[in-house]
């Protein structure tokens, strides 16, 4: 890994950001209206980053083809169907790793707000990329804003929300409470049920082991975000951005076959009632999406 200290990052950010009372921000000509018209007011804009080594998947042992160490078919040969899986000994380093960089640079970002007398963090965006001298970059960028009038808190929220949306939000007596995430990586390993479906005269029909992949993925995603809300204590979950891709790599662990392999990534905001911010919902979280006209 490869990044400076918050305190560092945030000092060097700080001793720079206001020359003369000025403050930068992310947010649009709307946006700055919005969150000034429920009290709010900017303080410049934040940024937090990390640099990893997060190994390619194609370091991991092949789970689903026969005899592979990373769990395998309960019967040999290619004709058993493999199930879509996220197994922690195949694809769980990779998957600590992205939710480890992804919270470095949220908090590197926070940090930057905190120094700037910030309450919290709005219109986060979270990207990633190859990083030009190996590994792969996380990068989180937003505007802190302040509440006029209001004390300091302890940890700023972050919020993947608009400038619209957070006003909307707190209008509607609601608060946001973090940044959440959900990452998944599913695997399926060739058979010959699939490999007879991916052919080009099989016809339109569908691809019934690839969907299944598809779908358990994501669901182990939602299981992931869903635990993230809880550690926060909110209620809700706000989702902002669901990201999938999709690839194959040739299998490590049988010769001439072929596995696909299925990345989800979920962003959210966690939300909680101003009225209850006591309270823990003892149900699972509710994940909703913004009802705009972007969707």
């Amino acid at each position: 890994m490869v990044s400076e200290e918050p305190s560092a990052a945030a000092e060097a950010t700080v001793a720079g950001a206001r020359p003369g009372g000025t403050w930068g921000s992310v947010l649009s000509s709307q946006e700055f209206a919005a969150i000034g018209g429920v009290g709010f007011a900017p303080v410049g804009q934040v940024f937090g980053a990390a640099v990893y080594a997060a190994g390619s998947a194609s370091g991991y042992a092949c789970p689903g083809a026969p005899g592979s160490s990373g769990g395998g078919a309960p019967h040999a040969g290619p004709a058993v169907p493999v199930q879509a899986r996220s197994d922690p000994g195949v694809f769980g380093p990779l998957v600590e790793a992205m939710y480890q960089a992804r919270r470095v640079a949220v908090d590197r970002m926070t940090a930057e707000c905190a120094a700037l007398g910030g309450h919290g963090v709005v219109g986060v965006d979270l990207s990633s990329g190859s990083f030009f001298l190996g590994g792969l970059e996380f990068t989180a960028i937003g505007t802190a804003v302040r509440a006029t009038g209001a004390a300091g808190l302890r940890v700023p929220f972050t919020s993947a929300l608009s400038g619209q949306d957070f006003a909307r939000l707190i209008t509607a007596g609601w608060a946001p409470a973090g940044l959440v995430l959900g990452i998944a990586i599913g695997s399926r390993h060739d058979d010959r049920t699939t490999t007879r479906q991916a052919r080009p005269w099989s016809g339109n029909a569908e691809m019934a082991g690839w969907t299944e992949l598809v779908n358990q993925t994501r669901q182990d995603a939602r299981r992931r975000l869903e635990q993230d809300v809880r550690r926060l204590g909110a209620e809700g979950v706000v989702t902002a951005d669901m990201r999938l891709r999709v690839r194959a790599r040739d299998c490590p662990a049988a010769v001439g076959r072929r596995d696909h392999i299925v990345e989800v990534t979920l962003i959210g905001t966690a939300i909680a009632s101003f009225s209850r911010a006591g309270h823990r919902p003892a149900g699972p979280p509710l994940a909703v999406m913004p009802l705009g006209p972007r969707r």
